[in-house]
């Protein structure tokens, strides 16, 4: 069986399992990461030299990691499933908004995450988490415009452009609660967090 390899908090993990679930491809998850280590055991190294997670490892040895080349490539494997769009500029533009969340929207809240979710209320730097939402918020403007004009982030279907950004709006409702109003990029996410796969792989899990 297809294994990944990661803790299921880590939102790039998250990104594997969700296309997954959305695929109904069976895996099994292996703690790893985090309070769960493992990434520097020399077994591991072997499999991704950069001591990160997730890993893909399967069955016949093949190991892949960096969470969106796994998205992609499983998505390509199981073409049938519909994650990949067929057509080459939808699936350039899914493409594009998973690579601008590694820029622009993973870069503008993650310092806010650290602030509010992993450091103690004593020690939290309001300039850092203000600055941090200032550009979250921004960043999800720019979404918002886009989803004025299509359905989901690349075209008229939900694609894997949806879940990296997905999982990062997540964190956004529940670390920015003072936004200002995005009604398409709310339309979205509504739908988006109504999937199963969502509730079982995203939601489901709280954010530590």
């Amino acid at each position: 069986m297809l294994k990944i390899w990661g803790r299921n908090t880590s939102s790039n993990v998250q990104k594997t399992l969700w296309a997954l679930a959305e695929m109904k491809i069976p895996f099994e998850r292996i703690d790893a990461g985090g309070a769960f280590g493992r990434t520097r055991e020399p077994s591991y190294l072997a499999m991704n030299p950069n001591a990160l997670v997730p890993t893909l490892q399967e069955e016949d040895g093949f190991t892949l990691w960096e969470s969106h080349a796994i998205v992609r490539y499983l998505a390509a494997r199981h073409s049938a499933r519909t994650l990949e769009p067929a057509d080459l500029k939808v699936r350039a533009r899914a493409q594009m908004w998973m690579d601008w969340q590694l820029t622009v929207m993973g870069p503008a809240i993650t310092p806010a995450f650290w602030q509010l979710i992993r450091t103690p209320a004593g020690k939290r730097d309001s300039n850092v988490i203000a600055a941090s939402k200032e550009k979250t918020i921004a960043a999800a403007t720019v979404m918002n415009e886009q989803l004025d004009r299509t359905a989901f982030l690349a075209g008229d279907a939900f694609s894997y452009g949806d879940i990296p950004l997905g999982i990062m709006i997540y964190r956004y409702m529940q670390l920015v609660p003072e936004r200002p109003p995005t009604p398409s990029l709310d339309r979205w996410y509504a739908a988006i967090s109504a999937r199963a796969a969502f509730k079982e792989q995203v939601a489901s899990v709280p954010l530590t």
